[in-house]
């Protein structure tokens, strides 16, 4: 038992919490597990309910799609299409009977339209050799329904085409396979492989590993839960594996460092703990405040689908934070001492384990990875007979802090501020200058790779009748000009005289509705089809006089884009203020939160910045695989500043903390930073890798949409976590100095008080059930040849 006095971290609720889950380590244990098998074992019970309830805001578009829902719901919901190329052309009587076998076979569907290209001629080309059958589908099933009709329709089409010289391509949503890249499954396997490189320990690498795993398995399967009582899309559960998996394993890994940095300081188990939650703990909860609040900013948008995928990703977030603060410590206390030990059987087989998951996700076979995973199981059951392979690694060399590379780096930094912050700030600015010329919208088939049918499809209707076929407008006449022939003509030819309109075709829908397709010259994503629906807008259905509305999915992009682009302002306002607020409470100074936000701001704009020039300018696009430039894909932006801005305060938080608590302690601001820098730099470094790792995933995969995504979170999270951490963050804690910590009186008083350094003081530990720790007072002693924690005298 114990028999000293307490530290001083058992002040507060934290340090409590901490210390009870260390002692009562086997019921924290006990009820995760009970906690994942109980909610995963509810969520198979009810199963998924994903949908997707993207409904266009308030706009001309969403008008037009409410008139097509109560006079032709078929028109109202999403087009697809039957493209054929036939070398004998289509008059043939088996090509002809093989189409309209296929096209009958489509509408026995139910809620489908056809148009087919014998009863609309225009759907034929010039040469007679290409035509696409119209599918508009209502929007009444699900997305799950809607792939297994698009799948059945490609299987009868193949059965039935036995025409030679006839190909049969299906173009649009309805057949567009979408494959969610898994990366968390790149990103567990870098996280092992970082975490083995930079801390050299099995347990080290695990059990952050673990605790997020555990976090993200109750996570995903209460958003499966939730997915009945709010709308969310099908990607969500893909977007909280990638967000929880990323933060988890960050929050865990920065409090395992902290624990093994107070063990070498000579602290016992139980009070290594308890000062680890006590400090980084404190960070972690603050810092997955601060990403919830990014996240639920989402809200701000206005958006169905948007809100859902805020509140899952926020619960994931949540759920990992909560394991980090309860699973993690009763971890650490069955763990002990034996943090640091690894035997070279444990570091063979999770070699075994990685080699295998690579080379079996690379191959496309399961099998290998099983065979790896049976190896390591054989070679660890064989350690304990064999002696050799129980012996432990040996253990690395840490040398003292000024000694370390990090240290010194801050050193180099410190010396040469206004170089370093002038410098860090050109190539940000540099980045972001791309920026000023974004084009939101979204891109079309074309994109997706040349095998796929729906890209042949594309093709095929380009090289037929011009890449506006592929997204066509939807221009409703109501009133009396709907039914008066003279009108209608008069007004669908004004539409075919105007520049970039290739053909139309008129359809009759009731005595007071009408509705004209209108095909463009230019491809859905260009900017000329938005400049074309501007014209119909504001000069040819003005001039005509008639009661007309352009809607459909091409021009709902240009109102979707617009509409995001306005409401990014508030997104962006509403997060950055309450984030200031909350750092000006936490570090008790005015000049930091402003720094912080500023900086995050530069970080976002810059990689903002990089994904135009790729994507847009098309720089540097063949090397990611992107077919071609396009515009950025209006959803990205709101969602990359929501998950950037998070995780960007994350590792603000951290950094800054820590240099606070050295602050606070030396009253030596210089030092304060190199010191906390040095402390923070190498797992910040790491945690920022395993980031990339997981979001550059995306950027293997085919849909540009996931590769513009990807990308632009990997970009973002290198930027924050090397520019901006590493160079600008010092520079600028240097240049301020102790103006750094200003605060006025008047408003230090009003402020809520958030401590996220903790408390300092030594550790009066001694032997006792938990933590087997020799006694130590006054100056920390030395584990395993490190030396002591710092220069003052004092564990941190």
């Amino acid at each position: 038992m114990k028999t000293a006095d307490s530290p001083k971290h058992d002040t507060g609720s934290l340090p409590r919490l901490a210390r009870a889950c260390t002692r009562h380590r086997w019921i924290v244990i006990g009820a995760w597990v009970v906690l994942l098998v109980g909610v995963n074992a509810a969520a198979g019970a009810v199963g998924p309910d994903f949908k997707t309830d993207f409904t266009f805001p308030e706009s001309e578009t969403k008008q037009v799609q409410e008139l097509l829902e109560a006079n032709a719901p078929d028109r109202a919901g999403f087009t697809a299409q039957i493209v054929a190329r036939s070398e004998q052309g289509f008059d043939d009587p088996d090509v002809r009977a093989t189409l309209e076998d296929l096209l009958a076979f489509v509408d026995s569907q139910g809620d489908i339209t056809v148009t087919s290209p014998y009863d609309s001629p225009q759907q034929i080309s010039p040469d007679g050799t290409i035509a696409f059958a119209q599918l508009d589908i209502a929007d009444t099933r699900s997305f799950t329904e809607l792939t297994d009709i698009g799948n059945e329709i490609i299987d009868y089409g193949t059965k039935v085409n036995t025409v030679d010289g006839l190909q049969i391509e299906y173009g649009g949503d309805l057949f567009a396979e979408f494959v969610m890249p898994e990366s968390e499954i790149y990103g567990l396997i870098a996280a092992v492989i970082i975490l083995i490189l930079a801390f050299g320990s099995v347990l080290a690498m695990g059990l952050p590993i673990g605790t997020a795993l555990f976090g993200l398995g109750v996570a995903s399967a209460l958003v499966t839960i939730g997915s009945h009582i709010i709308s969310m899309p099908d990607f969500t559960t893909a977007m909280v594996a990638m967000i929880g998996i990323g933060v988890g394993i960050d929050y865990a890994l920065f409090i395992v460092t902290r624990y093994r940095e107070n063990l070498r300081a000579g602290a016992s188990v139980e009070d290594a703990i308890v000062a680890s939650m006590d400090t980084s703990g404190r960070a972690v909860l603050f810092a997955g405040i601060t990403v919830i609040i990014a996240l639920m900013g989402l809200f701000l948008m206005g958006l169905n689908f948007v809100q859902g995928v805020a509140v899952a990703s926020a619960l994931g977030v949540l759920l990992v934070m909560a394991s980090s603060l309860t699973l993690l410590p009763a971890l650490l206390g069955w763990v002990g001492r034996r943090i640091d030990q690894t035997t070279w059987a444990a570091l063979a087989a999770v070699a075994l384990v990685v080699v295998g998951a690579i080379v079996g996700i690379f191959a496309g076979a399961s099998a290998v990875f099983i065979a790896g995973l049976g190896l390591a199981i054989v070679l660890f059951a064989a350690s304990f007979a064999i002696r050799p392979l129980r012996r432990f690694v040996p253990h690395r060399h840490e040398a003292p802090r000024e000694q370390q590379g990090w240290y010194r780096w801050s050193r180099f930094i410190q010396h040469r501020p206004w170089p370093s912050a002038i410098a860090a700030v050109v190539v940000l600015v540099v980045l972001a200058i791309p920026l000023l010329s974004i084009r939101l919208g979204f891109g079309d088939y074309g994109n997706y790779p040349q095998d796929a049918t729906v890209r042949k499809a594309y093709d095929l209707i380009a090289d037929g009748f011009g890449p506006g076929s592929n997204g066509p407008l939807f221009v409703t006449v109501e009133g009396a000009a709907a039914t008066d022939q003279a009108q209608l003509g008069a007004f669908v030819a004004a539409i075919e005289a105007t520049p970039d309109v290739a053909f139309t075709v008129p359809n009759p829908i009731s005595d007071s509705v009408a509705l004209v397709i209108v095909y463009p010259d230019s491809a859905p994503q260009d900017a000329e089809t938005s400049t074309l629906v501007d014209a119909l807008r504001n000069e040819v259905i003005p001039a005509s006089g008639l009661d007309a509305k352009v809607g459909g999915f091409t021009a709902g992009a240009t109102d979707f884009s617009a509409y995001l682009g306005s409401r990014m302002p508030l997104l962006i306002g509403v997060v950055l203020a309450l984030s200031f607020l909350l750092l000006m409470a936490v570090f008790r100074s005015i000049l930091v939160p402003l720094k912080a936000v500023i900086m995050n701001l530069l970080s976002i704009g810059a990689a903002y910045g990089v994904i135009v020039a790729i994507f847009q300018w098309g720089w540097f696009s063949d090397v990611i695989g992107v077919a071609k430039p396009g515009p950025i894909d209006a959803w990205i932006p709101m969602f990359l500043f929501a998950i950037v801005f998070g995780l960007s305060m994350d590792y603000e938080v951290f950094l800054l903390s820590r240099i606070k608590e050295e602050y606070e302690r030396t009253k030596n601001n210089s030092l304060a930073v190199a010191d906390g820098l040095a402390a923070t730099a190498r797992v910040i470094t790491a945690a920022a890798l395993i980031m990339f790792c997981v979001f550059f995933a995306f950027v293997l995969g085919d849909d540009r949409s996931l590769k513009l995504f990807g990308f632009g979170l990997a970009i973002a999270v290198l930027i924050d976590a090397t520019i901006v951490r590493m160079l600008l963050v010092p520079a600028t804690m240097e240049l301020l100095g102790d103006k750094n910590w200003w605060i006025p009186r008047w408003l230090d008083r009003i402020l809520p008080r958030i401590d996220v350094e903790g408390h300092h003081g030594e550790f009066n530990t001694t032997d006792d059930d938990s933590s087997g720790g020799a006694t130590i007072s006054g100056e920390p002693m030395p584990v395993d040849g490190a030396q002591p924690a710092d220069r003052t005298q004092s564990v941190r």
